[in-house]
């Protein structure tokens, strides 16, 4: 009875070590991720970062597998949808390709405040109450690409884009408009090919997220920038709630670390924003400078032609979200 004795022991044992390593295996939360931009690109390589960070510190308790980037997944706009259903568990985004899932989202783009004020005056905490009620949630800004600029095959010399036809994402859509513009959407790597062929006559972009390629087909750059480049964290709300404790501090640990090093004022930015602007002119895109009235002519309606387009699709919630995110109400 003693061998018998022995051996059921050592069964019991192993079957408890198995169930306990089975156990802590089954307890690493394993996160679904895709970017809105091709693994790579300029715009999405600090998602990409962002992911390699959470894994390096979350062995154990968090990983994220990035499955890939749009368009080779799918549409990036349809990306956030998608996520919000349960394709995918987070992903990395601007707010352009998010807005059909929250039509409020260009608010980010619009903030006058730095990220940590709006996690203090409440403007995160609003907006996250509209992402809640879409099935996602907001992380936080990983990312700070620059302002907006327009970049053209040919120069102008006055703000006034009549007559041209421009390839747009939501972000600029209504400023380039009221500025006399034709437009039409595509993908970030059909940006070329319609430079090329002269489909489109230029583009919006932002500074820091210009793809290598494009020197050649794009020879200016219109200053001043407009608006803010912001790409973010956003996740599957059900997902996310069903994480444990640990695994969620980890990842918004990463995240506000990221956001923190991504606001525009940071030594970092101002850094990365004179090298872009140095590489600019080494590969031989010249500026448009618009100063005195033109410049201030250009800004207003940039300003005043996005907050329109925002209070008109959003009557009520977007005068709240106008007063919590803008400095001039």
């Amino acid at each position: 009875m003693k061998p018998m004795k022995s051996f059921l022991l050592g069964a019991a044992a192993l079957a408890m070590s198995t169930f306990a390593a089975t156990s802590a295996f089954a307890e690493v939360a394993v996160l679904r991720a895709v970017s809105c931009f091709p693994v790579g690109a300029p715009p999405g390589v600090l998602f990409e970062e962002l992911v390699a960070e959470i894994n390096k510190r979350g062995e154990g308790v968090v990983q994220v597998e990035l499955l890939g980037g749009a368009p080779a997944i799918g549409s990036p706009f349809q990306v956030a949808e998608r996520m919000a259903l349960g394709a995918y568990d987070i992903a990395g985004c601007p707010e352009a390709f998010f807005g059909n899932l929250v039509p409020e989202a260009p608010v980010l783009r619009l903030a006058d405040h730095t990220y940590a004020e709006l996690r203090e005056n409440g403007g995160l905490d609003y907006f996250q109450e509209l992402m809640k009620a879409k099935g996602a949630i907001f992380l936080g800004r990983h990312q700070d690409d620059g302002a907006f600029h327009l970049f053209l095959a040919d120069p102008i010399d006055r703000p006034d884009l009549t007559g041209l036809n421009l390839r747009i994402s939501p972000v600029y859509t209504a400023f380039f408009k009221a500025m006399g513009a034709t437009v039409q959407r595509s993908t970030m790597p059909e940006v070329y090919t319609l430079m090329e062929n002269g489909t489109v006559d230029g583009f919006g972009w932002s500074l820091r997220g210009i793809s290598p390629d494009w020197y050649k087909v794009a020879h200016y750059r219109v200053d001043p920038g407009v608006y803010h480049a912001t790409v973010h964290t956003i996740a599957n709300l059900a997902r996310w709630e069903s994480m444990s404790q640990e695994a969620r501090d980890l990842v918004m640990s990463v995240v506000l670390e990221f956001e923190a090093k991504a606001e525009p004022t940071s030594d970092l930015a101002k850094d990365l924003d004179a090298k872009m602007l140095a590489t600019m002119a080494e590969n031989g895109m010249k500026t448009i400078t618009f100063e005195g009235a033109d410049a201030e002519k250009w800004l207003a309606v940039a300003k005043d032609s996005a907050w329109a387009e925002f209070l008109q699709e959003n009557p009520e919630t977007g005068p709240k979200l106008k007063e919590l995110f803008s400095k001039s109400n």
